[in-house]
């Protein structure tokens, strides 16, 4: 039996997405840069276009700026990092800035799953989406085993789906 989300998936097709991965750190380098690589992959694999890929400081202005710059290419923008909540963790309140739609369901459904990988630390975790026009963001936390869950888990499966919801 087919669900509505079902129709609206299929509905959507196997349409490529143009697709920015932009690292939130002060630490990461290209060569240590395993969750933005992370995310680069599995979009790829997904038949994905990854159209930039970047490492911004973590400051919530440069955030903001590396965001509004990908969003004048690309349909869909992961951040991962800068997501927890000590003082330089400023990602959400960046993507805040940028979005017009929260959705509210990964974050919810992220510190779910994280929940029953790593226990009560999942709720330190202030994974976010977004949505404003054509745009759909996304932003995890840093650590690569999150980073995983969350592109594998939450964002693969309902990519197209969002998008082709933004287009009507």
């Amino acid at each position: 039996m087919s669900t509505v989300p079902d129709e609206h998936r299929a509905a959507a097709g196997r349409t490529s997405l143009s697709c920015a991965v932009l690292t939130c750190s002060d630490t990461r380098k290209p060569e240590t840069d395993t969750s933005g690589a992370l995310m680069r992959e599995l979009l790829e694999a997904a038949g994905h276009r990854v159209e930039l890929q970047d490492i911004v400081r973590e400051d919530p202005g440069r955030v903001l700026e590396a965001i509004e710059r990908a969003s004048t290419t690309c349909e869909v923008i992961l951040l991962n990092g800068g997501t927890g909540v000590s003082r330089r963790d400023g990602t959400i309140e960046a993507v805040r800035g940028f979005i017009a739609r929260e959705l509210p369901g990964f974050g919810e459904l992220f510190r779910m799953l994280s929940y029953q990988e790593i226990g009560a630390a999942a709720m330190l975790s202030r994974a976010l989406a977004g949505t404003r026009e054509h745009v759909v963001v996304f932003a995890t936390p840093g650590s690569t085993p999150a980073v995983r869950l969350a592109v594998e888990q939450l964002i693969i499966p309902e990519l197209r789906h969002v998008s082709a919801l933004l287009a009507d």
